[in-house]
């Protein structure tokens, strides 16, 4: 894996940092944010895609991103397509 930093929240202390990597192998976007709350994931299993079971895969999170990371996740956005082979 070969991880090329896109960014991190404008508005981030040292901690806390809500950061966007894309893998330059698979061109996946990596995201690290807050855990979304329990009201949050609740709403998530409630209006799952349709035909889908009504749950959150152990294999899966729901995770929250701060609407000032939307610029950043353009970027990786577009640096996952330059990097697909």
């Amino acid at each position: 894996m070969d991880l090329q930093f896109i960014g991190i929240d404008p508005d981030t202390g040292k901690n806390g940092s809500p950061t966007a990597w894309v893998d330059q192998e698979t061109a996946d976007i990596v995201i690290q944010s807050y855990t979304a709350d329990e009201a949050t994931q609740a709403q998530c299993v409630d209006r799952t895609a349709p035909g889908h079971a009504k749950s959150i895969p152990d294999h899966e999170t729901v995770i929250r991103i701060p609407a000032r990371l939307v610029p950043i996740l353009r970027e990786a956005c577009d640096a996952a397509e330059r990097a697909q082979l």
